[in-house]
């Protein structure tokens, strides 16, 4: 496939995020990381939390890179209103798999394209998924794995989707980034 620089900021040093655009033939001409405050507001919902997370990403490097098209992303995982977030410790990450284990939960993305006019978009993908219940040796051998280390919760594309019994929505956009949004989001802009 012919990978094509397309005239955009990449707002994430995510490296599934950057593989995903380049499985579509796109690649950012530049890969800037936002630093913003991912804490969550006094009772905000999942849906308004990835929306601004993904907007304020997107927004802090538009003030850093005037006049260019900025692409930022944010996925949460959700169980009930409950935002999982990354794990700091393999005893968190455990946390979460005894959580995650036999449950259906959300993974939700939420994509923001900032255009050189400073024109905002956004779209958000749900996906449900349902987990098989885990046993503590396959809670204790996911956790060894490090797949989850740098992800939030867990990274479908390793040794995880052996554990899912069923997946409706976006299967990218649980890796980090929609690609049929996206890709979307980029052409509406006209950015070439």
């Amino acid at each position: 496939m012919d990978i094509q620089v397309k005239d955009f900021i990449l707002a994430s040093a995510s490296p599934q995020r950057r593989r995903l655009l380049e499985q579509i033939g796109f690649a950012p001409k530049e890969v800037m990381s936002a630093d913003i405050d991912e804490a969550e507001l006094p009772h905000e919902r999942p849906l308004p939390y990835v929306r601004r997370m993904a907007r304020q990403k997107a927004q802090a490097v538009a003030a850093l890179k005037k006049g260019e098209n900025i692409l930022a992303s944010d996925t949460i995982i959700t169980v009930g209103l409950r935002i999982i977030h990354k794990a700091k410790s393999s005893q968190e990450q455990e946390e979460v798999m005894r959580l995650l284990s036999g449950r259906n939960h959300k993974v939700i993305t939420a994509v923001c394209l900032i255009d050189k006019n400073g024109k905002l978009t956004d779209r958000i993908v749900t996906t449900r998924i349902s987990m098989k219940r885990l046993s503590e040796e396959e809670i204790k051998e996911y956790v060894a794995s490090n797949e989850w280390v740098g992800v939030c919760g867990y990274k479908i594309e390793g040794m995880l989707a052996g554990y899912v019994r069923q997946m409706v929505g976006s299967f990218t956009g649980v890796v980090g980034l929609p690609l049929y949004e996206t890709r979307n989001l980029i052409l509406g802009a006209g950015i070439k």
